[in-house]
């Protein structure tokens, strides 16, 4: 049998080898479930940490304004735009770094997934409390009438001296 398919000498049409296609797709998924029985035993799931917030400041600033010469020998840490060396790129402006360090592909090479864990109540609250104390502000009592009555001996004591 020459394949999938046979050429009659008397027939100009294709017929199909029901059994050749059947073979091939049976050999097709041996192979695919060789190869993920493989994958299986080569390594065990990863279990990454839940998403969490940076514990730096991203530095977009620096190369702000200034000139630089890159040849062809420049290494990729120093050329233009902004290079990640988490996942040895570089990317040409600010926004498409950002996107970058925000996206999943950064965040599975640093080791995160990119669920992040859910608060409880209490924790709510108590960031709540944390807000209200830094935006709770002493505010002085407003007197319109007592301000209004400094102003107007001011501005008489001033007309008065001229």
């Amino acid at each position: 049998m020459a394949g999938a398919y046979e050429k009659n000498p008397g027939d100009h049409r294709r017929k199909w080898d029901k059994e050749e296609y059947e073979r091939l797709a049976q050999e097709r998924l041996e192979e695919e479930q060789r190869k993920l029985l493989e994958k299986e035993l080569r390594e065990p799931p990863q279990k990454r940490e839940l998403l969490k917030p940076r514990e730096y400041k991203v530095d977009l600033d620096s190369k702000l304004g200034r000139s630089q010469v890159i040849t062809k020998t420049t290494p990729a840490s120093q050329q233009g735009g902004y290079y990640c060396n988490v996942c040895d790129c570089v990317v040409k402006d600010s926004i498409n770094f950002l996107d970058h360090i925000n996206g999943k592909k950064h965040q599975r090479n640093l080791g995160m997934s990119m669920k992040i864990e859910r608060s409880s109540l209490d924790q709510v609250k108590k960031r709540f409390e944390i807000l209200l104390k830094k935006f709770d502000v002493e505010y002085e009592e407003y007197d319109f009438s007592e301000e209004l009555e400094t102003a107007l001996h001011e501005y008489i004591s001033d007309f008065l001296e001229d």
